[in-house]
Protein backbone atom coordinates (compact mmCIF):
# COMPACT_ATOMS: atom_id res chain seq x y z
CA UNK A 1 0.00 0.00 0.00
CA UNK A 2 1.09 3.75 -0.98
CA UNK A 3 2.72 5.42 1.94
CA UNK A 4 2.12 8.90 2.63
CA UNK A 5 4.21 11.86 4.86
CA UNK A 6 2.43 12.60 7.49
CA UNK A 7 2.99 15.55 8.91
CA UNK A 8 2.62 14.78 12.24
CA UNK A 9 6.03 15.30 13.46
CA UNK A 10 7.03 14.09 17.01
CA UNK A 11 10.77 14.68 18.23
CA UNK A 12 11.69 14.03 21.60
CA UNK A 13 14.35 15.52 23.25
CA UNK A 14 16.36 13.56 25.72
CA UNK A 15 14.60 12.02 28.79
CA UNK A 16 10.95 13.12 27.29
CA UNK A 17 8.36 10.91 26.35
CA UNK A 18 5.39 10.66 24.58
CA UNK A 19 1.59 9.50 24.52
CA UNK A 20 0.23 8.95 20.45
CA UNK A 21 -3.49 8.64 20.43
CA UNK A 22 -5.52 8.28 17.41
CA UNK A 23 -8.53 6.43 16.18
CA UNK A 24 -8.25 3.12 14.59
CA UNK A 25 -6.31 2.72 11.14
CA UNK A 26 -5.32 6.28 11.46
CA UNK A 27 -1.89 5.39 10.77
CA UNK A 28 -0.23 5.70 14.09
CA UNK A 29 1.77 2.42 13.86
CA UNK A 30 3.34 2.98 10.62
CA UNK A 31 3.92 6.36 11.16
CA UNK A 32 6.10 5.21 14.01
CA UNK A 33 7.67 2.58 12.30
CA UNK A 34 8.62 5.08 9.47
CA UNK A 35 9.79 7.77 11.98
CA UNK A 36 11.62 5.48 14.40
CA UNK A 37 12.96 2.70 12.77
CA UNK A 38 14.92 2.01 15.42
CA UNK A 39 13.41 1.69 18.47
CA UNK A 40 12.07 -1.40 20.31
CA UNK A 41 8.41 -2.28 19.79
CA UNK A 42 5.96 -3.82 21.95
CA UNK A 43 2.44 -4.34 20.50
CA UNK A 44 -0.23 -5.61 22.66
CA UNK A 45 -2.72 -6.37 19.97
CA UNK A 46 -0.39 -9.32 20.13
CA UNK A 47 -2.19 -12.14 22.24
CA UNK A 48 0.82 -13.87 23.60
CA UNK A 49 2.49 -10.20 24.57
CA UNK A 50 -0.77 -9.10 25.82
CA UNK A 51 -1.36 -12.02 28.38
CA UNK A 52 2.37 -11.79 29.15
CA UNK A 53 2.49 -8.13 30.61
CA UNK A 54 -1.21 -8.10 31.69
CA UNK A 55 -0.18 -11.28 34.20
CA UNK A 56 2.79 -9.61 35.11
CA UNK A 57 3.67 -6.03 34.20
CA UNK A 58 6.83 -6.42 35.64
CA UNK A 59 8.06 -8.67 32.37
CA UNK A 60 8.18 -5.43 30.72
CA UNK A 61 11.09 -4.11 32.77
CA UNK A 62 12.96 -7.64 33.07
CA UNK A 63 12.84 -7.70 29.08
CA UNK A 64 14.29 -3.88 28.57
CA UNK A 65 16.81 -4.29 31.56
CA UNK A 66 18.39 -7.47 29.30
CA UNK A 67 18.50 -5.25 26.26
CA UNK A 68 21.42 -4.00 24.68
CA UNK A 69 21.96 -0.42 26.00
CA UNK A 70 22.53 0.86 22.30
CA UNK A 71 19.31 -0.05 21.58
CA UNK A 72 18.13 1.57 24.81
CA UNK A 73 19.32 5.03 23.34
CA UNK A 74 16.12 5.11 21.30
CA UNK A 75 12.22 5.86 22.41
CA UNK A 76 10.68 2.37 23.65
CA UNK A 77 7.15 2.05 21.57
CA UNK A 78 4.58 0.30 23.30
CA UNK A 79 1.32 0.01 20.89
CA UNK A 80 -2.30 0.03 22.04
CA UNK A 81 -1.07 0.62 25.70
CA UNK A 82 -4.29 1.00 26.84
CA UNK A 83 -4.84 -2.72 26.65
CA UNK A 84 -2.56 -3.23 29.63
CA UNK A 85 -3.48 -0.02 31.96
CA UNK A 86 -0.89 -1.65 34.91
CA UNK A 87 2.26 -1.43 32.43
CA UNK A 88 2.23 2.04 32.67
CA UNK A 89 3.49 1.57 36.24
CA UNK A 90 6.49 -0.04 34.90
CA UNK A 91 6.39 2.59 32.41
CA UNK A 92 6.89 4.90 34.97
CA UNK A 93 9.52 3.84 37.18
CA UNK A 94 11.89 3.24 34.12
CA UNK A 95 11.67 6.87 32.98
CA UNK A 96 12.40 7.86 36.78
CA UNK A 97 14.91 5.70 37.53
CA UNK A 98 16.83 4.69 34.13
CA UNK A 99 16.22 7.69 31.52
CA UNK A 100 14.70 5.15 29.35
CA UNK A 101 11.86 7.06 26.95
CA UNK A 102 8.57 6.13 25.44
CA UNK A 103 6.15 6.35 23.08
CA UNK A 104 2.85 5.23 24.31
CA UNK A 105 0.29 4.40 21.35
CA UNK A 106 -3.38 3.40 21.49
CA UNK A 107 -6.56 4.89 20.50
CA UNK A 108 -7.87 5.80 23.27
CA UNK A 109 -7.03 7.24 27.05
CA UNK A 110 -10.73 6.69 28.20
CA UNK A 111 -9.48 2.94 29.68
CA UNK A 112 -6.73 4.31 31.15
CA UNK A 113 -7.81 6.71 33.13
CA UNK A 114 -11.62 5.02 34.28
CA UNK A 115 -9.53 2.31 35.42
CA UNK A 116 -6.92 4.91 37.54
CA UNK A 117 -3.60 3.78 35.35
CA UNK A 118 -0.56 6.36 36.18
CA UNK A 119 -0.54 8.69 33.48
CA UNK A 120 2.58 9.58 33.79
CA UNK A 121 2.22 12.92 35.81
CA UNK A 122 3.06 15.31 32.87
CA UNK A 123 6.45 12.97 31.62
CA UNK A 124 4.60 12.84 28.36
CA UNK A 125 3.83 14.56 25.72
CA UNK A 126 0.26 14.14 24.08
CA UNK A 127 0.44 14.01 20.51
CA UNK A 128 -2.71 13.18 18.31
CA UNK A 129 -3.09 11.29 14.80
CA UNK A 130 -5.85 12.02 12.57
CA UNK A 131 -6.76 10.25 9.09
CA UNK A 132 -5.24 12.24 6.45
CA UNK A 133 -5.21 15.78 5.07
CA UNK A 134 -5.50 17.56 2.18
CA UNK A 135 -1.64 18.16 2.59
CA UNK A 136 -0.45 14.88 2.74
CA UNK A 137 -1.90 13.41 -0.88
CA UNK A 138 -0.73 14.20 -3.94
CA UNK A 139 -3.97 14.89 -6.31
CA UNK A 140 -6.80 15.08 -4.05
CA UNK A 141 -10.00 14.02 -5.34
CA UNK A 142 -13.03 15.93 -3.59
CA UNK A 143 -15.80 12.81 -3.99
CA UNK A 144 -13.23 9.97 -3.16
CA UNK A 145 -12.24 11.93 0.09
CA UNK A 146 -15.83 12.42 0.49
CA UNK A 147 -17.13 9.01 0.41
CA UNK A 148 -14.01 6.83 0.74
CA UNK A 149 -12.85 9.31 4.04
CA UNK A 150 -9.45 9.66 4.74
CA UNK A 151 -8.13 6.59 6.31
CA UNK A 152 -5.48 5.90 4.63
CA UNK A 153 -6.40 2.83 3.66
CA UNK A 154 -9.88 3.52 2.63
CA UNK A 155 -8.98 6.88 0.65
CA UNK A 156 -6.72 4.45 -1.90
CA UNK A 157 -9.37 1.64 -1.96
CA UNK A 158 -12.16 1.43 -5.19
CA UNK A 159 -15.33 2.47 -4.06
CA UNK A 160 -16.92 -0.87 -3.48
CA UNK A 161 -14.25 -1.94 -1.42
CA UNK A 162 -13.78 1.56 0.28
CA UNK A 163 -18.11 1.07 1.09
CA UNK A 164 -17.49 -2.84 2.75
CA UNK A 165 -14.27 -1.37 4.77
CA UNK A 166 -16.52 1.31 6.05
CA UNK A 167 -19.26 -0.83 7.21
CA UNK A 168 -16.44 -3.22 8.77
CA UNK A 169 -14.46 -0.31 10.34
CA UNK A 170 -17.72 0.90 12.41
CA UNK A 171 -18.83 -2.77 13.02
CA UNK A 172 -15.47 -3.58 14.74
CA UNK A 173 -15.51 0.20 16.15
CA UNK A 174 -18.25 -0.78 18.25
CA UNK A 175 -17.16 -4.68 18.57
CA UNK A 176 -13.52 -3.94 19.93
CA UNK A 177 -13.29 -0.31 21.47
CA UNK A 178 -16.89 0.09 23.28
CA UNK A 179 -18.18 -3.17 23.75
CA UNK A 180 -14.79 -5.26 24.35
CA UNK A 181 -13.15 -2.81 26.68
CA UNK A 182 -15.87 -2.47 28.90
CA UNK A 183 -17.09 0.90 28.24
CA UNK A 184 -20.68 0.33 28.35
CA UNK A 185 -23.01 -2.43 29.50
CA UNK A 186 -25.77 -1.83 27.62
CA UNK A 187 -24.75 -2.91 24.01
CA UNK A 188 -28.15 -2.75 22.47
CA UNK A 189 -28.56 0.75 23.46
CA UNK A 190 -25.15 1.96 22.63
CA UNK A 191 -25.77 0.34 19.46
CA UNK A 192 -29.51 2.31 19.01
CA UNK A 193 -27.53 5.04 19.70
CA UNK A 194 -24.64 4.75 17.15
CA UNK A 195 -27.21 4.82 14.22
CA UNK A 196 -28.88 7.79 15.88
CA UNK A 197 -26.15 9.58 15.29
CA UNK A 198 -26.00 9.26 11.76
CA UNK A 199 -29.13 11.53 11.48
CA UNK A 200 -28.22 14.13 13.99
CA UNK A 201 -24.65 14.04 13.16
CA UNK A 202 -23.11 18.30 12.39
CA UNK A 203 -26.40 19.30 13.76
CA UNK A 204 -27.58 20.84 16.89
CA UNK A 205 -27.38 18.23 19.44
CA UNK A 206 -31.30 17.48 21.49
CA UNK A 207 -30.08 14.61 23.87
CA UNK A 208 -33.54 13.96 25.31
CA UNK A 209 -34.66 13.62 21.30
CA UNK A 210 -32.04 11.03 20.75
CA UNK A 211 -32.23 9.49 24.41
CA UNK A 212 -36.05 8.77 23.59
CA UNK A 213 -35.36 6.82 20.32
CA UNK A 214 -32.71 4.96 22.37
CA UNK A 215 -34.71 3.81 24.90
CA UNK A 216 -32.59 5.48 27.83
CA UNK A 217 -32.37 8.48 29.61
CA UNK A 218 -30.58 11.87 28.36
CA UNK A 219 -27.84 11.58 31.43
CA UNK A 220 -26.67 8.13 29.45
CA UNK A 221 -26.97 9.86 25.77
CA UNK A 222 -24.54 12.40 27.19
CA UNK A 223 -22.12 9.70 28.31
CA UNK A 224 -22.56 7.74 25.04
CA UNK A 225 -21.63 11.02 23.45
CA UNK A 226 -18.37 11.28 25.57
CA UNK A 227 -17.35 7.36 24.89
CA UNK A 228 -17.21 9.02 21.27
CA UNK A 229 -14.85 11.98 22.22
CA UNK A 230 -12.83 10.26 24.40
CA UNK A 231 -12.49 7.28 21.82
CA UNK A 232 -11.44 9.79 19.78
CA UNK A 233 -13.92 8.88 17.21
CA UNK A 234 -15.74 12.38 17.52
CA UNK A 235 -15.58 16.21 18.81
CA UNK A 236 -17.70 18.54 19.90
CA UNK A 237 -18.08 22.06 18.64
CA UNK A 238 -19.65 24.50 21.45
CA UNK A 239 -21.69 27.69 20.82
CA UNK A 240 -19.70 30.78 20.46
CA UNK A 241 -20.48 32.75 23.78
CA UNK A 242 -18.27 35.79 24.09
CA UNK A 243 -21.56 38.19 24.48
CA UNK A 244 -24.59 36.69 26.27
CA UNK A 245 -27.76 37.32 24.17
CA UNK A 246 -31.26 36.11 24.29
CA UNK A 247 -31.09 35.90 20.63
CA UNK A 248 -27.58 33.89 20.35
CA UNK A 249 -27.73 29.85 20.71
CA UNK A 250 -25.46 29.46 23.71
CA UNK A 251 -26.56 25.76 25.19
CA UNK A 252 -26.73 23.37 22.51
CA UNK A 253 -23.65 21.59 21.33
CA UNK A 254 -22.61 19.91 17.66
CA UNK A 255 -20.45 16.94 17.53
CA UNK A 256 -18.67 15.75 14.37
CA UNK A 257 -17.45 11.97 13.71
CA UNK A 258 -13.80 12.14 12.92
CA UNK A 259 -13.99 10.77 9.82
CA UNK A 260 -16.30 11.75 6.85
CA UNK A 261 -16.24 8.87 5.40
CA UNK A 262 -17.42 7.51 8.45
CA UNK A 263 -19.85 10.03 9.00
CA UNK A 264 -21.02 9.13 5.48
CA UNK A 265 -21.64 5.04 6.06
CA UNK A 266 -23.40 5.47 9.32
CA UNK A 267 -26.53 7.97 7.09
CA UNK A 268 -25.97 5.63 4.15
CA UNK A 269 -24.40 8.57 2.12
CA UNK A 270 -23.11 8.33 -1.43
CA UNK A 271 -22.13 11.88 -2.85
CA UNK A 272 -22.64 11.26 -7.15
CA UNK A 273 -21.74 14.54 -7.79
CA UNK A 274 -20.14 17.92 -6.07
CA UNK A 275 -23.50 19.89 -5.66
CA UNK A 276 -26.78 19.17 -2.97
CA UNK A 277 -27.21 19.64 0.59
CA UNK A 278 -25.81 15.89 1.51
CA UNK A 279 -22.84 17.23 -0.47
CA UNK A 280 -22.82 20.57 1.64
CA UNK A 281 -22.95 18.55 4.91
CA UNK A 282 -19.72 16.40 3.63
CA UNK A 283 -18.15 19.31 2.38
CA UNK A 284 -18.33 20.94 5.73
CA UNK A 285 -17.44 18.05 7.54
CA UNK A 286 -14.22 17.47 5.76
CA UNK A 287 -13.13 21.47 6.25
CA UNK A 288 -13.78 20.88 9.63
CA UNK A 289 -11.19 17.93 10.07
CA UNK A 290 -9.08 19.31 8.25
CA UNK A 291 -8.74 22.41 10.40
CA UNK A 292 -8.84 20.25 13.59
CA UNK A 293 -5.73 18.22 12.31
CA UNK A 294 -4.14 21.69 11.13
CA UNK A 295 -4.41 22.91 15.20
CA UNK A 296 -2.91 19.90 16.66
CA UNK A 297 -0.26 19.52 13.95
CA UNK A 298 1.24 23.06 14.88
CA UNK A 299 0.71 22.76 18.71
CA UNK A 300 -1.95 25.74 18.65
CA UNK A 301 -4.77 26.50 20.91
CA UNK A 302 -7.27 28.03 19.44
CA UNK A 303 -10.84 27.28 19.99
CA UNK A 304 -13.36 26.31 17.17
CA UNK A 305 -17.07 27.48 17.64
CA UNK A 306 -20.08 27.82 15.68
CA UNK A 307 -22.40 30.30 15.92
CA UNK A 308 -25.92 30.82 15.72
CA UNK A 309 -29.07 32.81 15.99
CA UNK A 310 -32.26 32.09 17.31
CA UNK A 311 -33.68 32.91 14.20
CA UNK A 312 -31.36 30.99 12.14
CA UNK A 313 -28.79 32.96 11.04
CA UNK A 314 -25.15 30.80 11.29
CA UNK A 315 -21.60 31.15 10.69
CA UNK A 316 -20.14 27.41 10.75
CA UNK A 317 -16.61 28.01 12.18
CA UNK A 318 -15.94 31.25 14.71
CA UNK A 319 -11.69 31.03 15.30
CA UNK A 320 -10.45 31.56 18.76
CA UNK A 321 -12.11 35.24 20.34
CA UNK A 322 -13.86 35.85 17.13
CA UNK A 323 -10.72 37.40 15.07
CA UNK A 324 -11.34 34.62 11.97
CA UNK A 325 -15.30 33.50 10.65
CA UNK A 326 -15.23 31.05 8.37
CA UNK A 327 -18.54 30.02 6.56
CA UNK A 328 -18.62 27.03 4.39
CA UNK A 329 -20.66 26.86 1.21
CA UNK A 330 -20.96 24.13 -0.97
CA UNK A 331 -21.72 25.73 -3.76
CA UNK A 332 -20.18 26.84 -6.72
CA UNK A 333 -21.81 30.27 -6.52
CA UNK A 334 -21.66 32.16 -3.97
CA UNK A 335 -25.15 34.98 -3.28
CA UNK A 336 -25.08 37.61 -1.64
CA UNK A 337 -28.16 35.48 0.23
CA UNK A 338 -25.75 33.10 1.52
CA UNK A 339 -23.70 35.83 3.39
CA UNK A 340 -26.48 37.26 5.86
CA UNK A 341 -25.15 35.16 8.80
CA UNK A 342 -21.39 36.63 8.19
CA UNK A 343 -23.05 40.38 7.94
CA UNK A 344 -25.05 39.91 11.14
CA UNK A 345 -21.50 38.03 13.26
CA UNK A 346 -19.64 40.80 11.77
CA UNK A 347 -21.69 44.09 12.97
CA UNK A 348 -21.59 42.32 16.17
CA UNK A 349 -18.04 41.03 17.00
CA UNK A 350 -16.16 42.67 13.79
CA UNK A 351 -13.97 40.22 13.33
CA UNK A 352 -10.25 40.47 11.44
CA UNK A 353 -11.22 37.97 8.91
CA UNK A 354 -14.52 36.65 7.53
CA UNK A 355 -14.10 34.23 4.65
CA UNK A 356 -16.78 31.72 2.76
CA UNK A 357 -15.23 28.39 1.45
CA UNK A 358 -16.70 27.40 -1.07
CA UNK A 359 -16.64 25.44 -4.84
CA UNK A 360 -16.30 28.64 -6.64
CA UNK A 361 -13.12 28.43 -9.14
CA UNK A 362 -11.56 31.76 -8.87
CA UNK A 363 -10.97 33.77 -5.50
CA UNK A 364 -12.76 37.45 -5.11
CA UNK A 365 -13.91 40.24 -2.52
CA UNK A 366 -17.67 41.27 -1.51
CA UNK A 367 -16.78 44.06 0.68
CA UNK A 368 -14.97 42.92 3.51
CA UNK A 369 -15.87 39.32 3.08
CA UNK A 370 -13.15 37.32 1.09
CA UNK A 371 -14.37 34.41 -1.17
CA UNK A 372 -11.94 31.20 -1.40
CA UNK A 373 -12.10 28.32 -3.11
CA UNK A 374 -11.27 25.50 -0.97
CA UNK A 375 -8.65 24.31 -2.50
CA UNK A 376 -6.97 27.92 -2.15
CA UNK A 377 -8.19 27.89 1.47
CA UNK A 378 -6.69 24.87 2.46
CA UNK A 379 -3.23 25.42 0.48
CA UNK A 380 -3.06 28.60 2.62
CA UNK A 381 -4.10 26.84 5.96
CA UNK A 382 -1.37 24.46 5.23
CA UNK A 383 1.36 27.20 4.87
CA UNK A 384 0.12 29.23 7.98
CA UNK A 385 -1.61 32.04 6.39
CA UNK A 386 -5.35 31.45 7.57
CA UNK A 387 -5.25 30.54 11.35
CA UNK A 388 -1.81 30.94 14.11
Amino acid sequence: MKEFKRILNIKLPDKQSAFLWGARKTGKSTYLKTRFPNSIVFDFLKTDLFFKISKNPAVLREMLLAKDKSLLKYPIILDEVQKVPHVLDEVHWLIENKGLRFILCGSSARKLKRGHANLLGGRAWRYEMFPLVTAEIDNFNLLRGLNHGLIPSHYLQNSENAKRSLTAYVQDYLKEEVFAEGLTRNVPAFSRFFDAFGYSHGELTNYANIARDCGVDSKTVKEYYQILVDTLMAIRIEPFKKRQSRQVITKAVKYYLFDVGVAGCLNKRYLMEEKGTEFGKAFEHFLLMEIVAYRSYNSYDFRINFWRTKSGLEVDYVIGDGETAIEIKGTNHVDVRDLKGLFAFMDTYSPKRSIVVCNEKERRIHGKIEIMPWREFLHELWDNNILK
